[in-house]
């Protein structure tokens, strides 16, 4: 008796080292070849996650943004006072519970991530264009998956 499968190629392995060192450095290369153009105030790595976070879970709080980015509660606390005194976090207490505050985006925070996010996408079309129309196919083949390891990596853990 056969088992299922059993005519099927054995799975290639993927070395996800490479993988993860070319992701960081596609990250890095496009922030740094795209902001300058955008007219928005640089904002550190640590930020611009923080923000993130809340701009994908409006109603968030202090807590779980740090408990989602794995840093310390003190460390997130201090700089989403940036983000609050840039305009581009507002803070709610909650009526019940004055100890409960949700983070929200500005619409500022929401025209900046529109803005940063046409930027980033400006510098992937022209470094892919020197690509082989192929190697964009397999880019483009990959996405879905790609979205999908993004949302699995941005649980928290």
């Amino acid at each position: 008796m056969e088992s299922v499968g059993a005519h099927e190629e054995p799975a290639k392995v993927l070395d996800y080292r490479p993988l993860a060192v070319s992701i960081i450095d596609i990250s890095s290369d496009i922030r740094r070849k795209s902001h300058n153009d955008t007219g928005v105030r640089p904002l550190s790595n640590g930020v611009l996650e923080i923000l993130r976070v809340i701009e994908s879970h409006p109603g968030i709080t202090v807590a779980e943004v740090a408990s989602r980015l794995g840093r310390q509660f003190s460390n997130v606390s201090v700089q989403l006072r940036e983000l609050v005194a840039a305009g581009l976090v507002t803070r709610v207490r909650d009526a019940a519970d004055k100890r409960f505050v949700a983070l929200y985006p500005t619409p500022e925070s929401q025209r900046i991530k529109k803005l940063l996010e046409g930027a980033w996408a400006e510098a992937l079309v022209s470094a892919s264009s020197r690509l082989l129309p192929e190697e964009r196919e397999q880019i483009a083949a990959s996405l879905p998956a790609l979205q999908r390891l993004a949302a699995f990596l941005s649980e928290p853990e």
